[in-house]
């Protein structure tokens, strides 16, 4: 079993720049690849990058150029860098992981971005 627990959310202006992070409680070797998804009130929850655990990335056009996953395999954990951040980001951020034949999600950390 892996648990993930976000952090790092918060209150920020438009322009301004936040990181989230995820740290598992178990090594991440466990998972091939992890990922950040948004959900904003009213809308479904929306896929923003994915990162193997070897390192290779991949992201939505919606935060392509502004956003960056990254991952520390000696922490155990996956970080969500947001630059140039937007009222429309206004979410709770969302990490989930990819096991073998399963897959975690965390509670959640609420960003508000205000304008």
């Amino acid at each position: 079993q892996v648990r993930l627990v976000e952090s790092g959310g918060g209150l920020v202006q438009a322009g301004g720049s936040l990181e989230v992070s995820c740290a598992t409680s178990g090594s991440i070797s466990s998972l091939h690849s992890m990922g950040w998804y948004r959900q904003a009130p009213g809308k479904q929850r929306e896929l923003l990058a994915t990162i193997t655990t070897s390192g290779s990335t991949n992201y939505e056009d919606s935060v392509k150029g502004r956003f960056t996953i990254s991952i520390d395999n000696a922490k155990n954990t996956v970080y969500l860098q947001m630059n140039s951040l937007k009222p429309e980001d206004t979410a709770v951020y969302y990490c989930r992981g990819w096991g073998y034949g399963t897959h975690y999600w965390g509670q959640g950390t609420q960003v508000t971005v205000s304008s």
